[in-house]
């Protein structure tokens, strides 16, 4: 969980509607309140794109900031980071956060790290993964706890997780060695 949001500061949940999800559901985080800076320092086209009229008030202007993060709030109110807006895809008719999958995967043990890359063109998910499980057991353990759409099609395992210099996954450079394929 992430928590509660400071005084004078509230989370909205938005989904692809601009609309509050159900109790539960996921949605893209989203802050207002009067804590909330008016932009990017010398960046407007990142501003414009992220701090934005709020869609749910149409009687006043009031800035909100979309964050790109996807969560939801547990049964306990606090707000659950789930995945980042850009790691959502549409595959086989269905909407699918790839950090859902990765997050099954790293629930098995003998993983140490995941990562999903979805491949728009070919229209399949890879998997890249280290740890000591060999992948058709992996697979064998993900048909338990996935529906069959959220499968990854293709699966690497690595010796090593490349990171950025922040020591996130580099999704960059797993996306450059799926195109090497």
């Amino acid at each position: 969980p992430i928590g509660r949001p400071f005084k004078n500061t509230e989370i909205l949940l938005l989904d692809e509607n601009n609309k509050i999800p159900p109790k539960g559901e996921s949605g893209e985080i989203c802050i207002r309140g009067t804590a909330l800076t008016f932009g990017y320092y010398k960046d407007e086209e990142r501003t414009n794109e992220v701090f934005v009229q709020n869609p749910l008030n149409h009687c006043y202007h009031e800035l909100i900031y979309r964050t790109g993060d996807i969560g939801r709030f547990n049964e306990y109110g606090e707000l659950m980071f789930l995945s980042r807006k850009d790691y959502q895809i549409k595959h086989m008719g269905h909407r699918i956060e790839l950090g859902e999958i990765e997050a099954h995967v790293n629930l098995v043990e003998g993983i140490h790290s995941a990562c999903c890359i979805y491949d728009k063109e070919k229209e399949k998910i890879t998997l890249f993964y280290t740890g000591d499980m060999e992948s058709k057991d992996l697979v064998v353990n993900l048909k338990k706890t996935l529906p069959r759409y959220m499968l990854p099609n293709y699966i690497h395992t690595l010796k090593t997780m490349p990171l950025t210099a922040n020591g996130k996954i580099d999704r960059v450079t797993l996306r450059q060695m799926l195109n090497k394929q």
